[in-house]
């Protein structure tokens, strides 16, 4: 089984802020394969299937992003998922406004969520999907700008990479990491 997650932080007052961009794309790919979040387990509401011919588990905690590990490794054990079957979707303030970077492993980067979940897992070696969200404008606090929603521009921007997303992760999915990141890493993907 592989085992997709997207961070962000549960409940509408939420859904459209910048932290939330990994909820955001998972929800792209669930209404795309007609997939449903209808079931909570281990902190997380879940939605299970068959995407690209793969077994999945999609996973939105719900521990706010600072505890996302709380609900990402009891649902990696239980579903006896291998930490390379494991994707992570995430935003990332140190990537330009749509751009798009996987990788197979490394460290938190700085993000709470990501910090959260190698702490629990007890390994980075996982592949994670950075979705950039830019730098707060001006003298804006980073942890500010990440709880505010896209403005009218960026959300134009933003609307085509949540698909960009999708793709990278059903080629991640058929043909893994190196492929993946060939196709999707270039500087020249943003709008």
């Amino acid at each position: 089984m592989h085992m997709i997650v997207g961070l962000g932080n549960h409940g509408p007052p939420y859904a459209r802020h910048r932290h939330n961009i990994g909820y955001q794309i998972l929800d792209a790919l669930a209404h795309a394969h007609g997939l449903s979040f209808g079931k909570r387990q281990s902190k997380a509401l879940i939605a299970t299937g068959h995407i690209a011919g793969r077994r999945l588990l999609l996973v939105k905690p719900e521990t706010y992003m600072n505890g996302s590990g709380e609900a990402v490794q009891p649902l990696a054990a239980f579903y006896k998922v291998d930490p390379a079957q494991l994707l992570v979707i995430f935003d990332d303030l140190d990537l330009p406004l749509g751009r798009l970077r996987l990788r197979p492993f490394g460290g938190a980067g700085g993000h709470n969520g990501m910090k959260s979940i190698i702490a629990r897992l007890g390994t980075q070696a996982f592949p994670r999907l950075r979705v950039g969200i830019g730098r707060p404008p001006g003298r804006m606090d980073a942890a500010d700008y990440v709880l505010h929603d896209f403005s009218a521009a960026e959300e134009e921007i933003m609307a085509p990479v949540r698909e960009r997303a999708v793709q990278a992760i059903l080629l991640w999915l058929h043909e893994g990491s190196a492929a993946t990141m060939n196709a999707f890493n270039s500087d020249s993907e943003a709008a």
